[in-house]
Formats: C-alpha cells, structure tokens, sequence
C-alpha cells in the first residue's frame, strides 16, 4: 500500500510540475486500492465463493460491456481488445483460485469448467489475445498443482513480463532485427508503434518530471492526429515513462514486484499463489501493449485478485513451502 500511495504522490508532483492531469492514475490507484482490500475481507470469509462470484461477474462484465468489446462497434485500429483481454484473464486466474480453494472434486472440476468456457468467451468476442491470455492462465493453474516450491515459478513470471516490456521497448526504439520488427509491427499495427515511438521520445527528453498527467495526447507527434488514440500510447509502461519520468517508471515496476513478493508470501496454498500470479502476469503482458489499465474493471479485478490470493481465510489452506 506504500507503494500505491507513493504512485499517486508523484503523479500530483508530476502534476503540479507541468499543469497535468493526475486524475486519470490517482482513480486507476484507488481502484487497485479498494479491490485490494475488499479481496482479502472477502477471501478471509469465503476463499471459495468470492473468486467465483468474482469470475463470473468479470465474464459478465467482458460480454455485456460495449466499451471493453473488440467487435465491429469498435472496430478502429487500435480497439478495445486489450481491455477485454485483460479482463478475461483476471476472470480465468479468479476461477482457478477458487477451484485450487475448494476440498469438493465436482466443484473444483465445476469451476475449471468455467475457467475453460471463459478462455472459449474470448474466442467467440473476437478478442484472440483474449483467448490466448486466458488459456495460459488456465494452463499455469493445471501445472501448479504439480509445483512444490513457488519461489521459482514467481520469478519466472517476473522475468517473463521483463521479456514482454523489453520487446516492446526495443521495437519502440527499433533496436530489433528487421524480420522480427517486421512481424511484431504487422501484429501491433504501424499506428500503435508510431504512438509507442512518440512516447519514447518524450520519455528521453523528460526523463525527471515527464511531461505530466495525462499529457501525451497534447505533445506526442502521432496522438493527436488519431482518434482512436485518446491521447494514450496504449502502452503503460511508454506512457508513464514519458509523463511521470523514471521515477514514475520505476514505482510502476516495483509495484508490480511487490505484487510477486506478496505472492511468495502469501498463506494460501502454493496453487493458488501461482495461479493469481500467472493472471497478474497476463494482465502486465496485457498492459505492456495496450490501454488495458485505462479500464477501472480491470484495475479493480486485479486488486480483488490479488486481495483473494493473499487473504488469510479463517479456515486455513494447508501449508506449502515458498521457495
């Protein structure tokens, strides 16, 4: 929680700084804030029904919400998909850990049932990194019933959303082989490269302050001129690199660790630690890519899950060695 506050405290230095607009990160804070807590009171009393209720609502949520749809409503270049993404992902890792939770067979196999229908809701949406997003959460959770020591796996996860936010960076900064920037910019798009590249540029040029909240839109060479674009990289790392400066960068990624590190920590059983990280994980890869944080569903899921995955339920998991 520290570290969320000290997020929104630079996002209003960074603000008063350069006449920014910090409404936009101080809402996604307390968004992850709030999700937070209510899921450890909600998976200290009911470690098994509050991420069921919570996957079920966020399938709702993805179907029903015309803002998170990647159909054809939304059809412009840049979409919505990575919301959407997001969002089945953290509905797929909240059935998992309620399977993991419960002692019952038939209501376990009854809820990675749901997981599996949720990955099948991405394909039907439209939505591929959707599917793909939420097939290998459920892939993780089957595998970390076999995982006696999460320590590993976490780290694992760590360096797999470094590899994602690395890619992205270096296509950015056309670093990359040609043939690999080719095939990256033809499943990207050149237009959310072009607006990677601007946000880039604005992150070397202010690399203390940035250029404030909620700033791009006005500065970036590419925003402007696109629609779909919403004054947004569709990138949060790009994003807060070039309106909150390093240190801004910095606390996003530690927030991130701290997220792993409560994993590791956390009382409940090994499987479901993993399971919330791998979905997390998802959600960065998600976020490295897109405006998926823009969309306070997915920030307060992704609070609620990591809330149910750290709880302490009042009748306790078993035990399970951290490292």
């Amino acid at each position: 929680m520290i570290l969320l506050g000290a997020c929104a405290g630079w996002s209003l230095i960074t603000a008063a700084a350069h006449d920014g607009r910090p409404e936009g990160m101080l809402l996604a804070v307390l968004a992850v804030a709030a999700g937070h807590a209510v899921g450890r009171v909600s998976g200290a009393l009911l470690p098994v029904a509050a991420p069921c209720a919570g996957a079920a609502a966020g399938l709702a949520l993805a179907v029903v919400l015309p803002g998170l749809s990647a159909g054809p409503r939304y059809a412009a270049p840049l979409g919505h998909a990575g919301g959407t993404a997001a969002l089945l992902a953290l509905a797929t890792g909240a059935a998992c850990c309620a399977a993991w939770a419960t002692p019952v067979p038939g209501l376990r196999l009854l809820l990675r049932a749901l997981a599996a229908g949720i990955v099948l809701t991405g394909a039907v949406l439209g939505s591929v990194a959707g599917c793909v997003a939420s097939a290998a959460v459920l892939l993780c959770s089957l595998a970390a019933g076999s995982v006696s020591r999460r320590g590993g796996c976490l780290l694992g996860l760590a360096v797999a959303a470094a590899l994602v936010a690395g890619t992205a960076w270096a296509l950015a900064a056309d670093v990359l082989p040609d043939g690999l920037a080719r095939v990256l910019d033809g499943r990207l798009t050149a237009q959310r490269v072009a607006l990677w590249q601007d946000g880039l540029r604005l992150a070397g040029r202010n690399r203390g302050l940035g250029v404030g909240p909620g700033r791009f839109g006005e500065l970036g060479g590419t925003a402007p001129h696109t629609l779909s674009a919403d004054g947004r990289p569709h990138s949060a790392l790009l994003q807060l690199a070039a309106e909150q400066g390093l240190v801004g960068l910095l606390l996003f990624v530690a927030a991130f660790c701290w997220v792993l590190h409560a994993l590791w920590r956390s009382p409940r059983s090994t499987p479901v630690a993993l399971t919330a990280g791998a979905a997390l994980t998802a959600l960065a890869g998600c976020a490295t890519v897109s405006n998926a944080l823009s969309f306070t569903t997915v920030t307060v899921g992704a609070g609620l899950l990591a809330g149910w995955a750290t709880a302490r339920p009042w009748a306790r998991d078993s035990a399970d060695p951290r490292l």
